[in-house]
């Protein structure tokens, strides 16, 4: 679904118990420079151990559930947040002013 380069990628997923449509993206899609050098900075309280991932991924979950966003746990889409959303320009043009904060 991606025709520019700065547009997310979402993957259409089963509508929820309601019926309403649900979209996948990546959770990297939330985050930005700033996200990565907190994920940095946390990792470094935790030597030796190696988490700057689970650190970017918390942020951005946190970051996801401002607009509706959860967790998706599923075995196909690894680091997936989810969300409801009939207007995807709509739901894109969220996540970005999320991803700015």
């Amino acid at each position: 679904m991606t025709t520019q380069q700065n547009q997310i990628e979402f993957t259409r997923v089963n509508n929820d118990v309601n019926g309403n449509p649900r979209y996948v993206c990546h959770f990297l899609s939330l985050v930005n420079d700033k996200d990565r050098l907190n994920a940095d900075k946390m990792e470094d309280t935790c030597k030796p151990f190696h988490f700057s991932i689970s650190h970017l991924y918390d942020i951005a979950v946190k970051k996801s559930h401002k607009i509706g966003g959860r967790k998706y746990h599923n075995k196909q889409y690894g680091g997936g947040i989810v969300f409801q959303s009939y207007s995807l320009p709509e739901l894109e043009r969220n996540i970005n002013e999320v991803k700015a904060l």
